[in-house]
């Protein structure tokens, strides 16, 4: 592996790590089961993929083009996050207390979506993506690549996150914990989706 590509492995890392609406919803999810929490990691997954495919074929130029549009992508994601966010505070037991039978396709939807509806994930690959492709070397080919290795420590990450919560969840599962966890993820997602807001509002 080039110093490059090695580079990159380490920037991506950090950014996929990076605490936000993608990984307060895996542990929202986490908390109800393992198969949720594993679930909206692989919707993150999904909706990652169609920031690959934006800036692969240079559709997330368009976006850093027309600021009305990425305002509105901007606008319809911080409500998705924010209804996410209040619906959490609505009921912070009954997820946890009360798992449903079928966990999987809720949750792999909200992943998808909060992931999917971001249009700051087209940018940061449209941004970061070209600072690795070298001088003269086939733009798609390598682009394909740094857009996999993203794909690849954003799923082994939530994945883990997933796991991490469930491994904890004897614990977290505890009434008290369980209500502190659940608020405290409910009130992490609207802020996040206040913020998401903020720019395009600000705007008007």
């Amino acid at each position: 592996m080039d110093a490059q590509l090695i580079a990159f492995t380490g920037v991506s890392a950090g950014l996929v790590a990076m605490p936000g609406a993608d990984f307060t919803v895996v542990v929202r999810n986490a908390l109800v089961s393992r198969r949720a929490g594993i679930a909206c990691a692989l919707g993150i997954g999904a909706g990652l993929l169609v920031h690959v495919t934006l800036a692969v074929v240079g559709v997330a130029a368009v976006l850093a083009a027309v600021p009305a549009l990425f305002r509105a992508l901007q606008a319809v994601g911080g409500a998705y996050v924010l209804y996410l966010g209040v619906q959490t505070l609505r009921q912070p037991h009954t997820d946890v207390a009360d798992p449903p039978e079928d966990s999987t396709r809720r949750p792999l939807r909200q992943g998808f979506v909060t992931n999917a509806l971001n249009p700051k994930a087209s940018l940061t690959f449209l941004s970061v993506l070209p600072q690795f492709v070298p001088a003269g070397a086939p733009a798609l080919p390598r682009t394909l690549l740094l857009a996999l290795i993203v794909l690849a420590i954003a799923l082994v990450w939530f994945q883990v996150v997933a796991l991490l919560v469930d491994r904890l969840g004897r614990w977290l599962r505890r009434p008290r914990v369980a209500r502190a966890v659940t608020v405290g993820t409910g009130a992490a997602l609207t802020v996040f989706g206040l913020a998401l807001l903020a720019g395009p509002l600000s705007a008007l």
